[in-house]
C-alpha cells in the first residue's frame, strides 16, 4: 500500500500530460469570437476597489503606445503592422480632449511602431522593422521625422521595441530574436519574413562557440525546397559544426541598445533575450525589461516557459538560447509533448544566467511596462505590466485564454497581483466573453503626474487556422483613476 501512495503523484503527472495531448486549445482569440462593432463598457473591467476606468480614445487601429508633452496633452501610436502580415500606415496621433484625434505624423510601411515617449521637446519612437530593419526615430512636434539609427536586425519574429529614457539621459531599446529558439525553420517561413530575408538570422552580440547541433526541415523555399539541414544562428540550410565560432556585432539580435538623443554612441547594454518588449526605469532609476519568452514552435519548440520581469544588469547574458528564467532548457521541465528536450546551441555560455524578478504567465505576452511613483495612486514603487494574451494554437495549446489583463507586480518580493482584467467566469478578452471591457492591453503608462494608468489595448485579434486576424478600428486607450481611498 505503501508503494500505491508513493506512485500517485506519477500517476497524477500521467493523467494530467494525457489529458493535456487529449484536449484541444482553447485561447482566447480562438472559438467564438466577436468581430463585428466593439461596444465600450468600462464597468466590465474589474478594478481594486476605489478605481474607476473609462475609455478616452476608441476606434484605433493597433494602438501601441502613449506618451505625454510637456503641456500634459496625450498622444498613441498606431503600429502600422500586426501579425497576420497587415501592413498599413503607422502614425503619431494627439488624442484631442473630445476622443477625436489629430495625425502629428505618418510613417513608411515598415512598422510595427512598437512604443513613444517624450523627451526635450521631440518623440521617439521604436519602429519595429518589418520590411526594412528596425530604426530608432524622432518625431518634432510638427511632424518631422528623422532616423536616429537605422538597418537594426529585426526582420524576423520579432521587433525594435522602446524607447524609454535613462536616467543618463540616453534612449534605451529593445531587440528582438530572428526566431523562436535560435534556429529559422518552418515557423519562420509561416511567418512570412523567412519568404522576404531568405538569408536572415540571428546575430550574437559577442563572439559564441557552436555545439554543432543542426535541425532538418522542409519548407517551399524555392531552390531549398528539399530537405534542409540548420543550425543556430545561421540562413536556413545552413548548417554548422561543433566548435564552430559566430562572430558577434552589434547591434545584435536579442538585445538590450542605447544611444543618446542625437542618435550617437550606439552601444551594447545587455543581451541573452528572446524579446525584450517593455522597457522601464523604476523609481530609484534601475532599467527593468518584460520579456516574451519562448512558444511550442519551430525546429527547436520549447514547452511551458513563462513571460519575465527582469531587473537588467549592464553587460549581463540572460540566457537565451539555451536558458528560461536562469533555467536550463536540456530538461523535462522544458519538453514539449512528443518532442525531446531543446539541447544547448551554445559550446560555451558567457556567464550563469540570473534569476528574474518574476514569473509572468506562460504564452501571456507580457510587453508594455511602467512603474507607479504616486503615493495618491498606490501601489508606489510597483511595476505595471501589459499582458496582450495568448495567440493559442500559434504558440503552443493552452486549455484556457492566458493574459488579457494588466497585472501589477511588487519588485521587492516577486509576487504578481491582477489590477486590471475583465469580469466573468475566465479571465479572457472581451470579444470571446461578449462583454464590452478590455481586448489585448499591449501598454501601459503612468501621466506625468502620476494621479492616472492609461492603458493602451490593441484591440480584437481573431486567431485562425491560417493564424492572426487583427480588426482595424477596434483599439482603445483607457484610463485607470483612483476616485476613493
Amino acid at each position: 500500500m505503501r508503494n500505491i501512495y508513493r506512485l500517485l503523484p506519477l500517476l497524477l503527472l500521467f493523467c494530467l500530460c494525457g489529458c493535456y495531448r487529449i484536449l484541444s486549445s482553447d485561447g482566447g482569440g480562438q472559438g467564438s469570437i466577436r468581430t463585428g462593432a466593439r461596444p465600450i463598457d468600462p464597468s466590465d473591467i474589474a478594478l481594486p476597489e476605489g478605481y474607476s476606468a473609462e475609455a478616452v480614445a476608441s476606434g484605433l487601429t493597433f494602438p501601441t503606445s502613449v506618451a505625454f508633452d510637456e503641456q500634459g496633452r496625450l498622444y498613441v501610436v498606431e503600429a502600422g503592422y500586426s501579425y497576420g502580415e497587415v501592413f498599413l500606415a503607422p502614425k503619431l496621433l494627439r488624442i484631442e480632449p473630445d476622443g477625436s484625434y489629430t495625425t502629428i505624423a505618418t510613417g513608411q510601411k515598415n512598422g510595427p511602431w512598437t512604443g513613444v515617449t517624450y523627451h526635450n521637446g521631440n518623440f521617439y519612437v521604436g519602429e519595429g522593422g518589418e520590411l526594412e530593419g528596425g530604426r530608432i526615430l524622432r518625431i518634432s512636434p510638427e511632424g518631422n521625422i528623422t532616423s536616429l539609427v537605422e538597418d537594426l536586425p529585426t526582420l524576423g519574429d520579432h521587433h525594435t521595441n522602446g524607447p524609454a529614457v535613462g536616467p543618463d539621459g540616453n534612449l534605451y531599446f529593445g531587440l528582438g530574436t530572428a526566431t523562436n529558439s535560435g534556429v529559422v525553420g518552418p515557423d519562420n517561413y509561416d511567418y512570412g519574413w523567412l519568404q522576404r530575408f531568405p538569408e536572415f538570422h540571428d546575430i550574437p552580440c559577442r563572439d559564441i562557440v557552436l555545439k554543432g547541433r543542426n535541425y532538418t526541415s522542409e519548407i517551399p523555399l524555392g531552390p531549398k525546397s528539399e530537405p534542409q539541414a540548420t543550425g543556430a544562428y545561421s540562413p536556413y540550410g545552413t548548417p554548422t559544426r561543433e566548435g564552430e565560432i559566430i562572430r558577434g556585432r552589434v547591434p545584435c539580435s536579442g538585445a538590450v541598445m542605447r544611444i543618446s538623443p542625437e542618435g550617437e554612441g550606439l552601444e551594447l547594454v545587455a543581451w541573452g533575450f528572446r524579446n525584450p518588449f517593455g522597457l522601464a526605469f523604476s523609481p530609484d532609476g534601475q532599467l527593468y525589461i518584460s520579456e516574451n519568452s519562448y512558444d511550442v514552435r519551430g525546429s527547436r519548440p520549447v514547452w511551458g516557459t513563462a513571460d519575465y520581469l527582469w531587473h537588467v544588469k549592464p553587460g549581463t547574458w540572460y540566457g537565451w538560447p539555451d536558458y528560461a528564467g536562469g533555467m536550463r532548457l536540456d530538461g523535462e521541465r522544458f519538453e514539449a509533448p512528443g518532442k525531446k528536450a531543446p539541447q544547448p546551441l551554445l559550446a560555451q555560455h558567457p556567464n550563469q544566467p540570473p534569476k528574474p524578478v518574476a514569473d509572468l504567465g506562460v504564452h501571456s505576452s507580457s510587453n508594455g511596462l511602467d512603474f507607479s511613483r504616486s503615493s495618491s495612486f498606490g501601489f508606489q514603487g510597483q511595476a505595471f505590466v501589459a499582458q496582450f494574451g495568448d495567440m493559442a494554437p500559434e504558440v503552443g495549446k493552452v486549455l484556457a485564454p492566458v493574459g488579457f489583463k494588466v497585472v501589477r507586480v511588487n519588485v521587492a518580493d516577486g509576487t504578481v497581483a491582477d489590477f486590471a482584467a475583465n469580469r466573468g467566469k475566465i479571465v479572457a478578452p472581451a470579444s470571446k466573453l461578449k462583454t464590452g471591457g478590455l481586448e489585448r492591453p499591449l501598454g501601459v503608462k503612468f501621466s506625468p503626474d502620476g494621479e492616472s494608468l492609461y492603458i493602451v489595448d490593441f484591440g480584437v485579434v481573431k486567431m485562425t487556422e491560417k493564424g492572426a486576424a487583427p480588426q482595424v478600428k477596434t483599439g482603445v486607450v483607457w484610463k485607470i483613476t483612483k476616485t476613493k481611498s
